[in-house]
């Protein structure tokens, strides 16, 4: 699914950030990409996003090589790529069903196509009693799952998940964690950033470990 070979990264004239960045995404797949805070996760997962481009190397994704996508394929490519940012960024002024809503809204999707696949979606991550109130009536454990929500709505190929359990109690974390393995169990290619060890104990999966600009594979 994405291929990275020897890729490497810097900002203008600066030293490299990421260096030789070597690694695959199989289909399907499950993957904890960690390392100590700086270590570049966020701008690894930018990469993954193709928020980024990579100042030497090769990305490959869905079979099409990142330095050949035009600017005109770049959002249909992104349509399967699901985030989870750190912020959330829900929008304040919409309540929790139009937050998930948005991504389908603006590819010009009439409500009555998606209604219920959002209200499903949102009972199937506990927010079933909380679609119609806005983001800052809810807690911050209630704004990720909203946020994750969001992420699956379009039925990405991939989930990429920046720190979704920094913010919450181990509990919820717990819980947070399961609905990623019940994602991947659908078919869904998890990459979860997290430096959360307890986290990472919970369940066997591939670990990505990032550490001054380099990457190492732990597949045990």
């Amino acid at each position: 699914m994405i291929r990275f070979e020897n890729v490497g990264l810097r900002y203008g004239m600066g030293p490299e950030i990421l260096r030789d960045i070597s690694f695959q995404i199989p289909h399907g797949s499950f993957q904890f990409l960690t390392g100590p805070s700086g270590a570049g996760k966020t701008t690894l997962l930018r990469l993954l996003f193709l928020s980024l481009k990579p100042t030497r190397g090769l990305i490959n994704i869905f079979g099409k090589d990142r330095a050949r996508i035009s600017p005109r394929e770049l959002p249909l490519i992104r349509r399967r790529i699901g985030v989870v940012f750190q912020d959330f960024r829900l929008l304040d002024h919409m309540t929790t069903y139009e937050n998930v809503a948005l991504p389908l809204r603006v590819r010009g999707r009439e409500e009555s196509s998606y209604r219920n696949d959002v209200v499903e979606l949102l009972r199937w991550v506990g927010l079933g009693e909380r679609m119609y109130v806005l983001p800052p009536v809810l807690s911050g454990g209630e704004k990720q799952r909203a946020a994750i929500a969001r992420a699956l709505i379009e039925q990405p190929e991939i989930l990429l998940a920046d720190e979704p359990t920094g913010n919450v109690d181990p509990p919820l974390a717990r819980r947070l964690l399961r609905l990623f393995i019940e994602l991947n169990r659908l078919g869904t290619a998890v990459v979860i950033a997290t430096h959360d060890l307890g986290l990472m104990d919970q369940v066997e999966a591939r670990r990505m470990v990032l550490d001054a600009g380099r990457i190492t594979i732990d597949d045990d």
